[in-house]
């Protein structure tokens, strides 16, 4: 299966994106924590270092609008087939930019999407 970089991981089992790192790994799914602290959730390690060569198919968003300013250009460089802003983290100015790059994006929760086999 193809590889999701989750921005805005999390240790904290209360956070929906360590809540989605757990799923996506249930699922099948190979997953890239990134995050601002170190530590892991189950097997997988938080990166807190972007790496430019990562091959991503999907992003999925777990910080809000204005922290993820900051990752615009790095997010692109890495071509990833399809964005997904969770509740919370929709962004009409990242979708510009994903559009005017070709980047399919959507609105949706990780969680929902896969429990009824749409991820």
């Amino acid at each position: 299966m193809k590889k999701t970089l989750v921005i805005g991981a999390s240790t904290n089992p209360d956070r929906y994106s360590f809540k989605a790192i757990h799923s996506l790994r249930n699922y099948g799914y190979s997953v890239v924590a990134f995050g601002l602290r170190n530590g892991s959730v189950g097997d997988t390690e938080i990166a807190t270092e972007w790496n430019p060569k990562w091959e991503i198919d999907t992003v999925t968003m777990y910080v809000n609008p204005k922290l993820q300013v900051a990752f615009y250009t790095e997010i692109i460089a890495l071509k990833p087939r399809r964005i997904v802003f969770n509740p919370g983290t929709e962004n009409s100015e990242f979708v510009a930019l994903l559009a005017a790059n070709s980047i399919a994006f959507e609105n949706a929760c990780t969680l929902v999407l896969l429990s009824i086999g749409e991820y």
